[in-house]
C-alpha cells in the first residue's frame, strides 16, 4: 500500500484546521503510512501518535509570512516525494503549486478545496491558471453542494462533494465548560468567530453595530486573530464602540461563548462551508449570515433556517438584527429547522467518505 501525505503548510486555528485534525486522526486508524507535511509544530499533540511529520529541519517562527511557509513546505514535499515515489498526496493548502510538484514527479494528488474561487480570483489570468492546473489533480474535493455546482459550471471541473464532518456531541460537551465573562451580561448578545481578515469582513458587522448602538442595548463579541485586527480596533475606537464591542483572541474552545450568546452573525465575503455556522446551529443559536459563495445559503436552507443578507450590506444587517430582537420567540422554528437538518454533516458518515475515496488511490 502507498504512503499517504497530507499537505498542510500552515496550521492555524480555523475551520480548515479542525477538518484536518478530524480527517487525519480518523484516517490514521485505518491507514498505517500516514504523514503530514507542515511547518507548524505547535499542534502536534492534536494528532494521533501514529501520524508522522515531514518538517523542515529549521524550526521556523509561526509569524513567518504565509507565502514563505508555503514555499518552504513545497520544497520539503518535493524532497520527500523524490525519494518516496510510492506515495499519494492530499493537498489542503497551496493547491496549485502542490499539484504542479506532484505531476512533475508523477505522483497521484487529491485536492481539498476549502473556499469558493469566485471569492478570491479577481482577474481572467488567475481564473485561466486555476482552471488549467486544478484539472490536473486526480480528484478535487469540495465541501458543499453549491461549491460543487460552481466548480462544474464556472470551471468545467468534475468534483466530489464531502461535507465538513460535524461532531455535535463534542461541541455540546465543550460548550458546558464554565467561563466567567461579564461582558455578556446585558442587552442583545451577538457573537462572530473567524480570522480577522478581509475575507471575513468583520468591518461590515461593526458598521451595522454602529447604526444600532443608540437604538438598543447591544453587545458584540468577535473571537479571532489576524491582520485586520488593528483596523477593526481603530474603527471601534473612532466610533466609540468600546462599551458594546470586544475582540477576543483565538480560542481553542469558543463554544461556551456561543452558548452564552443570543445571535450568531457571519459577515464573510466568501467561504466554502463555514464550520462556525454548523457549530452555532449545533448549539441551537439563531444565525444571520451573508449570502456569500458558498455554504451559508445551503446550511440555512435558503433562509428557512436563518436570515441571509448580501455581502457588505451593513444597513440590511442592522435591520435583520432588529427584526430578530422583535421576533425572538417566533424564530425558534427556524433554529429547530436548521438543527434537524444537520444529519447530512454527520461526523462518521463524512469521514468514511474520505476513506472510501482515498483507499483506491493507495492500492493502485
Amino acid at each position: 500500500m502507498k504512503k499517504l501525505i497530507l499537505f498542510m503548510p500552515f496550521i492555524g486555528g480555523g475551520g480548515v484546521e479542525k477538518n484536518l485534525f478530524l480527517i487525519s486522526n480518523f484516517l490514521s486508524k485505518k491507514i498505517n503510512k500516514l504523514r503530514i507535511c507542515t511547518i507548524s509544530r505547535k499542534y502536534e499533540k492534536k494528532f494521533n501518535s501514529k501520524i508522522k511529520f515531514i518538517y523542515p529541519k529549521k524550526n521556523y517562527s509561526e509569524n513567518l509570512n504565509i507565502r514563505v511557509k508555503y514555499l518552504i513546505c513545497l520544497y520539503e514535499l518535493y524532497k520527500y516525494l523524490k525519494s518516496n515515489r510510492n506515495s499519494v498526496v492530499i493537498s489542503f493548502q497551496a493547491n496549485i503549486y502542490c499539484i504542479i510538484i506532484c505531476k512533475l514527479l508523477n505522483i497521484k494528488v487529491l485536492v481539498r478545496s476549502n473556499s469558493s474561487p469566485l471569492g478570491w480570483y479577481h482577474n481572467n489570468l488567475k481564473k485561466f491558471i486555476y482552471q488549467r492546473v486544478i484539472k490536473l489533480a486526480d480528484k478535487v474535493i469540495v465541501n458543499s453542494l453549491d461549491f460543487k455546482k460552481q466548480m462544474e459550471t464556472n470551471f468545467n471541473i468534475k468534483v466530489e462533494n464531502i461535507f465538513n464532518p460535524l461532531n455535535v456531541n463534542e461541541i455540546k460537551k465543550k460548550s458546558k465548560e464554565k467561563i466567567n465573562y461579564n461582558f455578556f451580561n446585558k442587552g442583545l448578545k451577538i457573537i462572530n468567530i473567524g480570522r480577522l481578515t478581509d475575507q471575513k469582513d468583520q468591518i461590515t458587522l461593526l458598521k451595522s453595530i454602529n447604526l444600532l448602538k443608540d437604538k438598543i442595548k447591544i453587545k458584540l463579541l468577535i473571537i479571532g486573530s489576524g491582520i485586520e485586527q488593528n483596523n477593526l480596533k481603530k474603527y471601534i475606537k473612532n466610533n466609540n464602540l468600546g462599551n458594546c464591542v470586544k475582540i477576543k483572541k483565538f480560542l481553542n474552545n469558543p463554544y461556551p461563548y456561543i452558548l452564552k450568546s443570543d445571535l450568531f452573525v457571519l459577515s464573510s465575503k466568501y467561504e466554502g462551508l463555514p464550520n462556525v455556522l454548523l457549530e452555532a446551529a449545533a448549539l441551537k443559536k439563531f444565525i444571520i449570515s451573508t449570502n456569500c459563495p458558498t455554504g451559508p445559503k445551503e446550511i440555512l436552507l435558503n433562509g428557512k433556517g436563518g436570515h441571509l443578507f448580501n455581502v457588505g450590506d451593513y444597513k440590511k444587517l442592522s435591520k435583520l438584527i432588529l427584526l430578530f430582537l422583535k421576533n425572538k420567540s417566533q424564530l425558534k422554528n427556524k433554529i429547530n429547522f436548521t438543527y434537524k437538518n444537520l444529519d447530512r454533516y454527520d461526523l462518521n458518515k463524512n469521514l468514511m467518505k474520505y476513506y472510501l475515496l482515498i483507499i483506491p488511490f493507495l492500492k493502485s
